[in-house]
């Protein structure tokens, strides 16, 4: 199988080869981005959702029939922002740890995956994206969930925002650095907190090559986001989590009290940002103030997470296993050794929808959305996937009735 990156603005997904007979989902409900289909049904050919509506009287399907039990039928989710899971993270720079990460979370409902980088050196970073590149370049469904692109994450963070993540990789935009990144044509999110010198040519260079650009792990105030919005900056990561405050910007600015990353965020409706919904990092009020105030259509879910995904309680290195951070995982969270501060989810994006229901009581229909056509509108990726709409590719959760993961399929080929 032969796949050729392009811009993600007007790329296709990467491919699967064809199922050899068609497949037909009946018997439940079908998750569409604006409404509920009860009784409905969804046939796949060739990896292609080649219908969509009521389910028909049949006297016979030539094909596989997938029963779906009463439950729900929804597109797969898209993960923008993930360091890793079931024992692997992306950092550790081999096809094999991107593999294990990504068939971890097929498990939990996520077709394409966004491997996300951590603060490490320019050589660890170069590994982990020609690792991704190579399972991109020959994905099969044993490999689970699809490469949809690189997000290009840590190393320019703040130093007072560094979070989690190793101090000793934190540096300032390189643009040497940084293109060479880009070169390899994977790059799809990119990453830097806007105070930094440099920050807005980084913008600059990496809205021309299509990405979604985002601002993330900054103390930045108002200003500084304005500049980095004119620069093409159009997202922020995980809303409320090391990012800038009104109070964290006093030190730095002193009085009159300036408006923070939160500000800027709510104030332009073009700003789009995402949330970790595990149950730690944010509270229900939380969620359900983002969700009230940006919407579905600009509000992502994502994980976060790192290699302790599915993996028993211990301490894990969060990036590189040569010298990342340990971080303690309880099975439920990940925290630093010190118990002080949280380090990175353990939950797939399920466990997230499952919290964010019951946070907000959004209508399935938006609620699916955030996991699937928001972050595909937001990369890119929504002429083919994100959404249960006729020649999309085949990317299908079957779900119970309590949104727990039954199936997985990425264009029409079952995951698990």
């Amino acid at each position: 199988m032969r796949l050729v990156m392009t811009n993600p603005r007007t790329a296709k997904a990467p491919q699967a080869e064809s199922p050899s007979s068609p497949i037909l989902f009946t018997n439940g409900t079908l998750i569409l981005a604006d409404r509920l289909v009860q009784d409905g049904e969804l046939v796949v050919e060739e990896g292609l959702i080649r219908s969509v509506g009521p389910q028909k009287k049949r006297a016979k399907f030539v094909g596989r029939v997938i029963d779906l039990n009463g439950g729900y039928l929804s597109p797969g989710f898209i993960d923008i922002h993930v360091h890793g899971g079931g024992g692997a993270d992306y950092m550790d720079g081999t096809a094999e740890a991107v593999r294990v990460a990504n068939r971890c979370h097929a498990r939990h409902g996520t077709t394409t995956i966004f491997p996300t980088t951590t603060t490490g050196s320019r050589e660890q970073i170069a590994r982990m994206i020609a690792a991704c590149g190579e399972v991109y370049r020959t994905w099969t469904p044993a490999d689970g969930a699809r490469v949809g692109g690189v997000h290009f994450y840590g190393p320019y963070f703040a130093e007072d925002k560094v979070g989690c993540h190793s101090k000793n990789g934190r540096r300032d935009p390189d643009a040497k650095e940084y293109k060479e990144h880009f070169a390899s044509g994977l790059i799809r999110v990119a990453t830097c907190a806007a105070e930094l010198p440099g920050a807005v040519e980084f913008y600059k260079f990496a809205t021309k090559q299509g990405c979604l650009v985002t601002c993330g792990h900054s103390n930045s105030s108002w200003g500084e986001m304005a500049a980095a919005f004119k620069a093409g900056m159009r997202h922020v990561d995980h809303f409320w989590c090391v990012m800038s405050s009104v109070a964290s910007l006093r030190p730095r600015f002193g009085t009159p009290m300036q408006a923070s990353m939160e500000q800027f965020v709510l104030a332009h409706p073009e700003m789009s940002t995402e949330v970790i919904a595990d149950g730690f990092h944010l509270s229900p009020e939380l969620l359900k103030f983002a969700f009230q105030m940006k919407g579905p259509e600009r509000l992502c879910l994502v994980t976060d997470s790192m290699r302790a995904v599915d993996c028993p309680p211990g301490e894990y290195r969060f990036g590189s296993l040569e010298d990342g951070p340990l971080i303690a995982s309880d099975g439920e969270v990940g925290r630093t050794l010190d118990g002080r501060s949280l380090a990175s989810s353990v939950a797939g994006l399920d466990h997230m929808l499952r919290t964010m229901q019951a946070a907000t009581k959004a209508a399935l229909p938006q609620l699916i959305r955030m996991a699937s056509l928001t972050p595909a509108e937001r990369t890119g990726i929504d002429t083919t996937c994100g959404s249960l709409v006729v020649g999309k590719q085949a990317d299908l959760v079957v779900l119970s009735k309590s949104l727990t993961v039954k199936k997985t399929f990425v264009a029409g080929e079952q995951l698990r």
